[in-house]
């Protein structure tokens, strides 16, 4: 049997290696690392660290044509966004898909997902997304855990705490600049790294312009209404409300975190 974890250098990812490797052993698991070219540089540090903690080597896969979120959605003509990002398609799920095409074979083989006991109505269509191989994700039973457990786990095994975590991400992963992130990682991200919501905010911006359509990657629900909300409107509000009071809690919806599904939800 082969034992394949989808690692996303998060530390659900690291958790869910941990148990399979505790479980099999190392010789037949694989760390299968999909290189957005948008993470991170403490993601890859804590690769480094967590693949010699285990004993297991990352195997990384990436976009044959090298490509970044931001490129993929130029060339689709698309602004990725919390319910389609090709950028997950494109940038993970179909290089795992063809690496384990090439090097597994599916009636043998066992595919790992860091999901948690908190997202367990997602397995169904992780499990279908994946077909004809075997989904498994440990997390999702007891014993339960919340990340702050396996971060303190993690730093005690002798890993570095990545700092998306300790600036407040909920998730480790595009340099905090997921698409499918909700407005409190966006306003979070402008307050730590200003040049790369700049970046993205240039990014919509043009493609705006070049659609002609009334798209972003964030939605406006305030009054009832949902409609398109911009990376420009965003920063606005918050540069509006430092001048007149030191909070932001009046501007987002502080539970709009998002969640990263690039390899759990696999078309």
């Amino acid at each position: 049997m082969q034992h394949v974890v989808m690692w996303s250098g998060g530390i659900t990812s690291w958790a869910t290696a941990r148990h399979v490797i505790a479980e099999h052993g190392t010789a037949s698991v694989t760390l299968l690392f999909a290189d957005t070219h948008a993470e991170d540089e403490d993601l890859h540090v804590f690769n480094a660290q967590a693949a010699e903690q285990l004993g297991v080597p990352i195997t990384p896969v990436a976009d044959p044509a090298g490509r970044d979120p931001w490129q993929v959605f130029e060339d689709k003509s698309w602004v990725g966004n919390s319910r389609i990002a090709q950028c997950s398609q494109l940038l993970k799920q179909e290089p795992c898909r063809q690496w384990l095409v090439a090097n597994t074979d599916p009636a043998a083989t066992t595919v790992y997902v860091g999901i948690d006991w908190t997202e367990t109505e997602r397995l169904p269509a992780i499990v279908r997304g994946w077909a004809p191989w075997t989904v498994d994700a440990p997390l999702t039973r007891p014993p339960y855990f919340d990340k702050e457990q396996l971060r303190a786990e993690a730093r005690a095994a002798g890993l570095i705490d990545p700092r998306l975590y300790r600036l407040g991400f909920a998730h480790n992963n595009c340099g905090g600049a997921c698409v499918k992130g909700g407005q409190a990682q966006w306003a979070r991200l402008l307050e730590v790294f200003p040049e790369r919501y700049a970046k993205a905010e240039r990014f919509e911006e043009r493609m705006r312009a070049k659609l002609g359509k009334d798209v972003a990657i964030l939605r406006d629900r305030r009054g009832g209404e949902t409609k398109p909300l911009t990376l420009a409107t965003l920063r606005r509000r918050i540069e509006f409300q430092r001048h007149a009071q030191p909070s932001l809690l009046d501007l987002i919806d502080t539970d709009d975190w998002g969640g990263c599904g690039c390899f759990t939800d696999a078309a």
